[in-house]
């Protein structure tokens, strides 16, 4: 059994422009990301890196190349295959929340459980994840009714409700402040700690990045080699 929870080998990605001309946005990426740890893709907008975090969660196909998650050749997949292994190993957390604005806390995480047919007991890992998230005492309010902090905790509790595998998480600090990005940085610490999950991140702020394990950078359609946080390992 592999240490990494996802293998990539030579991700092509282009895009039809007009007049049978493409442009290629991913140029060959070769990376690795390691279980139970907090990977960081980082670059500026453009560089590819949300592209790439589509492609690894199979929102989108990549032109070509190959990949494995937990050792399972993702890429030969076909389309009802790839979504019911997302309903049931993959979590999402995006930059605008996209909570139900008419359902509480606690409903917005019993809401992402019945999408991923969680056959556990609902009510406790409801109650347990919005308590590891911070928000024990507030399940009942709706999104309205908290800070943009607090609605970001809601929508990772959500992710990560129905014990996924992995957690893609695109720019998930980029609408909030400095204090609150370190918070969700250090709750995602947490997660990984308690819960043994792999979490691979998006993000442009050069303030996060010793807070992860490993840092990818992209430019320009291309992933240099990966640096290790020592201090996280």
């Amino acid at each position: 059994m592999s240490e990494y929870m996802i293998e990539t080998k030579n991700i092509h990605k282009s895009f039809p422009i007009g007049n049978k001309e493409t442009l290629e946005v991913l140029k060959g990426i070769d990376i690795v990301v390691p279980k139970g740890k907090l990977t960081i893709l980082k670059g500026r907008s453009g560089s590819g890196k949300t592209t790439l975090l589509n492609i690894l969660s199979m929102l989108d196909d990549a032109t070509e190349g190959t990949f494995l998650i937990d050792d399972e050749d993702v890429s030969k997949m076909d389309s009802s295959q790839k979504e019911t292994f997302r309903r049931y190993n993959i979590g999402f957390v995006f930059q605008s929340v996209a909570l139900v604005p008419i359902m509480s806390a606690y409903e917005n995480v019993d809401f992402g459980l019945k999408l991923a047919e969680y056959d556990g007991d609902k009510d406790a890992r409801i109650k347990e994840v919005l308590g590891i998230v911070g928000l024990g005492g507030r399940m009942n309010h709706m999104p309205s009714q908290l800070s943009g902090g607090e609605r970001q905790r809601v929508a990772i509790a959500r992710a990560v409700a129905h014990k996924p595998k992995i957690i893609f998480a695109d720019e998930p600090t980029g609408a909030l402040d400095t204090a609150a990005g370190i918070a969700v940085m250090k709750l995602f610490r947490e997660l990984i700690d308690r819960e043994g999950i792999t979490i691979v991140m998006t993000t442009h702020d050069p303030n996060l990045m010793p807070l992860g394990d490993v840092v990818y950078s992209m430019e320009d359609g291309m992933c240099h080699d990966a640096t290790i946080v020592e201090s996280n390992n």
